[in-house]
């Protein structure tokens, strides 16, 4: 094998298809060592946080540390349900693409966490800005499933009428703003969107999502330097699943240590965090909204997780990454580590997590179902077609209106 120049650098995966993955060589901090500062520390004192982890779920999935959120039980329980619904959603729908009644789907499976724990420590009222992947904010918000999967569908009751890829959800009435399959642009519209709130006078935080891949995109600094320039009331969150489509986090990151460092560069108080610690996602969400609504400006955090699945219907890992790699994650599967923290503080148990795993599974069949009652991607109905022309401009522009002349509707 040729050695490569040295005046040229390409970054590299550690492990390609067929290596025997060996994830030792990461450096993770121990479960409840990093602080807790106040929320009004200054950015520029957070870099101990933006280079460690922070973590709340030790190997004995006990929750230790300054960051342990210490949350009730029947909220803990009603996080793992919401997680369990989410990987059961997925799978369900994947196997309908496969089966071709729908065109394409996103899993989420191993950063359920992030968009549930993440949710569930924001107000109802927030708005948030997602990404694909961030499914779990719906469940977590109370959307109802079979709307959703009208949406992947694309029939009769699909409240985008067609005019989005599946996945790409919107639900105005959950404060949930419309995913964009061009990334990163969610990021510089959560910080105006903030700044307008801040404006109004409201007590409204909004946050936002994108992958570790998207750092590497204009929309990513506009954003960054706006939150920090106006203090806006945002929270910018990147997880960091280690791949961005086929290629590898290390592409984006190029030599900083961690993506959480690239937020102390325009000064925002930056967290990276166990991603598939539900306790850590959930008491640093908390922190930084509670940092946004007191006026102490945004907060910029990395979530140190892992894409255990496809990128889409339409990527293969194993033509970039051993087959075996999820399962040797050191940090584990964020379902069954809670789980497991819930089980050791005597308030679940296996058998009632295999009751919980059979109620949903019906639910999502049963609800899907009921969705084919609206139509079905092949067969229809689908939204009439004058929709085409509708809830786009105020005022049609001359050509539309002609176009409509011309196909009769």
């Amino acid at each position: 094998m040729a050695t490569q120049d040295p005046r040229y650098r390409v970054p590299a995966p550690k492990f390609r298809p067929g290596d025997e993955p060996d994830f030792s060589y990461l450096e993770i901090p121990a479960a409840g060592e990093a602080r807790r500062p106040g929320i009004d520390v200054a950015g520029k004192d957070t870099l101990d946080l933006a280079l460690g982890m922070v973590r709340v779920l030790d190997h004995n999935h006990q929750a230790v540390g300054d960051w342990n959120p210490e949350i009730k039980p029947e909220v803990l329980r009603e996080g793992l349900r919401h997680m369990v619904l989410t990987r059961v959603y997925d799978d369900r729908m994947l196997k309908l693409q496969r089966q071709g009644k729908m065109s394409f789907y996103m899993k989420s499976t191993g950063e359920e966490a992030v968009a549930v724990a993440g949710a569930m420590a924001l107000k109802d009222s927030d708005m948030v800005f997602p990404s694909y992947r961030q499914q779990g904010i719906l469940f977590a918000r109370g959307r109802d499933i079979v709307d959703m999967m009208c949406h992947c569908i694309s029939n009769s009751r699909d409240n985008l009428m067609g005019r989005q890829l599946p996945v790409h959800y919107t639900w105005a009435e959950g404060n949930f703003f419309s995913i964009s399959g061009n990334l990163g642009t969610q990021f510089p519209q959560a910080v105006g969107w903030a700044m307008a709130a801040q404006y109004k006078g409201e007590d409204q935080v909004t946050a936002s999502w994108i992958g570790d891949g998207t750092t590497a995109e204009g929309d990513f600094h506009g954003a960054m330097t706006l939150a920090s320039t106006y203090k806006a009331p945002v929270i910018l969150n990147v997880v960091n699943n280690q791949f961005a489509i086929s290629t590898h986090q290390n592409i984006a990151i190029g030599d900083a240590p961690s993506f959480a460092m690239k937020g102390l560069g325009y000064g925002i108080a930056s967290l990276r965090v166990d991603g598939n610690d539900f306790l850590a996602v959930y008491a640093a969400m908390q922190w930084a909204a509670e940092r946004a609504r007191k006026g102490h400006g945004p907060s910029y955090i990395e979530y140190f997780s892992y894409r255990a699945d496809a990128h889409s219907t339409s990527d293969d890992p194993s033509g970039y990454r051993p087959k075996t790699e999820a399962t040797k994650w050191p940090l584990g599967d964020p379902i069954e580590r809670l789980k497991n923290h819930l089980i050791g503080l005597g308030e679940w148990d296996e058998e009632r997590h295999e009751a919980l795993e059979k109620e949903l599974n019906e639910l999502v069949v049963k609800s899907y179902k009921e969705a084919e009652s609206y139509g079905t991607l092949h067969d229809g109905p689908l939204s009439p077609i004058p929709s085409i022309f509708e809830d786009v401009f105020e005022e049609q522009d001359w050509r539309l209106v002609r176009q409509r002349q011309d196909l009769g509707v």
